[in-house]
């Protein structure tokens, strides 16, 4: 029996969807949890907030969601970004929450207290970020989404940027996917089919500081959320097939205003490779589970254990694009990172190692 179903019965939902609320909003409460996934839930509020401070304060169980024990099991959640809700529509609203425990901490699963901290002592340097959020397709009965049930598709090469029957799947899915950020407020960039068939990406940014990780965060919510309607269900795993399938990561693109400046950004971007070059070991630590299946220097990756960087080099673990060598400025590519990684430990990072150290 399949274990997944599509939740969403469009024909019997929207005759309720339809119907006034008055001045009453609801308002998705979304954070994550304790294994890194997503989780949410609603209240209804009086009136449409102007800002994140008219947001109450919430709490939720946290023995439930592996971020804190029975006996002291209240965790808090604080506003910190509104979306617009495109389930609901109207003036519902998407809210982004931190995760903070009884005594004012931010719980162990909070990598954005740390993150926003990073990004206050750097903002002179104005940190840009665009990530590349690669994920892979799952159907009902947990098999690759469009494969032969009792085979394999042709070998790689059609796929990438694909078009046509037999060469592209769940496009449908991925435009509402890609339709849905927009209309909430992400600042989605773009998408592309990938490498492997069933493989997706869409791309978020640019986006300044700590907005990075906000933006993507909702943007794997939406993703989710999305899938649950089809019945799809999207993988972030690094490495979601073994063989010779490329697998998955979260290619995250940097600047600083310095690296941004012609005739002296390229000196920044060497300057900063030299000091990432340095750490790559602690990026390594922070960049993802079960990086290691993916990192192998096969299927456009470096080892995992070895540092290399180089122009148009997609086999590198830090890619300059040839057409910021030839100008001279613009911003670096850190390849490392794995499609699960969580955007505010990568860009946290980035920042503290080639700013703040």
């Amino acid at each position: 029996m399949s274990e997944l179903i599509a939740t969403k019965r469009v024909d019997l939902l929207a005759p309720y969807l339809a119907l006034d609320q008055g001045s009453k909003v609801q308002a998705e409460y979304i954070w994550i949890d304790g294994d890194g996934g997503l989780r949410c839930k609603t209240m209804t509020l009086d009136k449409a907030p102007a800002s994140v401070a008219d947001l109450k304060e919430w709490n939720f169980d946290g023995s439930s969601t592996g971020q804190a024990p029975g006996d002291n099991s209240d965790v808090f959640l604080r506003p910190v970004a509104i979306f617009k809700d495109p389930f609901r529509g109207g003036a519902n609203i998407l809210v982004l929450c931190e995760c903070y425990d009884n005594d004012g901490t931010p719980n162990k699963s909070n990598y954005r207290a740390n993150c926003k901290k990073n990004m206050e002592l750097a903002k002179e340097h104005q940190p840009w970020f665009g990530l590349e959020q690669e994920y892979t397709l799952f159907d009902a009965d947990g098999q690759v989404f469009g494969w032969p049930k009792m085979g394999f598709p042709g070998p790689q090469g059609p796929y990438y940027c694909g078009v046509g029957a037999g060469r592209v799947f769940a496009r449908d899915f991925i435009e509402a996917h890609y339709r849905a950020c927009l209309y909430a407020g992400v600042n989605i960039s773009g998408i592309n089919a990938e490498v492997m068939p069933s493989q997706w990406e869409f791309q978020v940014g640019p986006c300044e500081g700590i907005d990075m990780g906000d933006h993507l965060w909702m943007a794997r919510f939406l993703l989710l959320r999305i899938g649950e309607e089809w019945g799809i269900k999207p993988s972030l795993h690094p490495k979601p097939l073994k063989g010779d399938w490329n697998g998955a990561g979260c290619h995250s693109n940097y600047s600083t205003v310095e690296m941004r400046t012609p005739g002296k950004g390229m000196a920044a971007i060497e300057d900063a490779i030299k000091k990432l070059e340095k750490k790559h070991l602690e990026h390594i630590a922070v960049y993802g589970e079960d990086n290691d299946q993916r990192l192998t220097g096969k299927h456009e990756t470096a080892s995992i254990t070895n540092f290399s960087a180089g122009v148009a080099n997609r086999g590198a673990s830090i890619r300059i694009p040839r057409h910021v060598n030839a100008q001279g400025y613009g911003y670096l590519e850190d390849r490392r990172p794995a499609s699960n990684v969580d955007p505010y430990r990568v860009t946290s990072i980035l920042v503290e190692t080639t700013l703040l150290s």
